[in-house]
């Protein structure tokens, strides 16, 4: 169990990142939702001892993981936004280089824990190929394979998928909901919902430093059960109609706006039929009001 309590974090600019966040995290993938620059990265870099907070605590398992650092560093898996490769290593020299860096000093015994990510990424038989040639998802794949050296019981992914395609979004999906266990924590920190929805047991929503909300994906889409609707407005009518109601999402066709919208208790017009919820539906609603 990772457990946060009260952290908070405000830079020299003034800029508040975190005001006073708190989560209780149990083993499996947790969703850590939000818009660019509600504070995700922020949060990640201190849980990764990337950055030192202006209060509160971090305790795994009953360690304290601002305190010792050193403790958090040897237990953790770190896939961060901005991963750094050697364009001229091949993928077995840069993991090669970087378990050594983890402490993995045995010849025999890190060049089998290298196959066996290589494998386990579906890089093998790109293991000899140079990393400037790879493509963003085999760097996404490569990155996975670097933060599961030493088998850590944390392991933080921070926008992930950002820039992949469809079928690379999958693998990676899939690759990612693999690494979870019993005993590992695995934070998802992403402003993608449908990465949430498909991965994650449970999750949360920052925005602007602060926590929103934290539930599961099913709590919250069954929160707004009977209450999405979708119909036609007329366009000279749709300004109107964007002041009054909580309008999700919005296309034009034929002279007309097909709306998604968010009304508890009332339906919007006679138009207007009820919607299966989805997972957008509830993170548009949060994060707009």
């Amino acid at each position: 169990m990772l457990v946060i309590r009260d952290l908070t974090k405000t830079y020299s600019s003034g800029v508040q990142a975190l005001g006073g966040v708190s989560l209780d995290l149990s083993p499996g993938v947790f969703g850590l939702l939000g818009p660019n620059g509600s504070g995700k990265t922020t949060l990640m870099k201190i849980v990764a001892t990337l950055l030192e907070p202006d209060s509160g605590t971090i305790q795994m398992n009953g360690a304290d993981l601002i305190a010792r650092k050193d403790h958090t560093r040897r237990m953790l898996g770190y896939l961060p936004q901005d991963f750094g490769l050697y364009p001229t290593l091949t993928a077995w020299q840069m993991l090669d280089y970087l378990a050594k860096l983890k402490g993995v000093t045995n010849k025999k015994e890190r060049h089998a824990l290298i196959g066996a990510l290589l494998e386990r990424v579906n890089l093998w038989s790109a293991r000899t190929q140079r990393l400037g040639g790879f493509s963003g998802g085999m760097r996404q794949r490569l990155g996975i394979a670097q933060a599961l050296i030493g088998e850590p019981a944390l392991i933080i992914v921070d926008e992930p998928t950002a820039g992949l395609d469809p079928e690379e979004r999958v693998r990676f999906h899939n690759l990612l909901s693999e690494t979870a266990s019993e005993n590992t924590v695995v934070i998802l920190s992403t402003h993608i919902v449908s990465d949430v929805s498909n991965l994650c047991t449970s999750m949360a929503i920052i925005r602007q430093g602060k926590i929103l909300s934290a539930c599961t994906p099913r709590q919250a889409v069954d929160e707004l059960k009977g209450s999405v609707w979708e119909g036609a407005v007329p366009r000279e009518q749709l300004t109107a109609f964007n002041s009054e109601f909580n309008v999700i999402s919005s296309r034009m066709f034929d002279g007309q706006a097909r709306v998604r919208v968010i009304a508890k208790g009332k339906q919007p017009g006679e138009d207007f039929s009820q919607a299966e919820p989805v997972l957008e539906d509830y993170y548009f609603d949060l994060v707009n009001r």
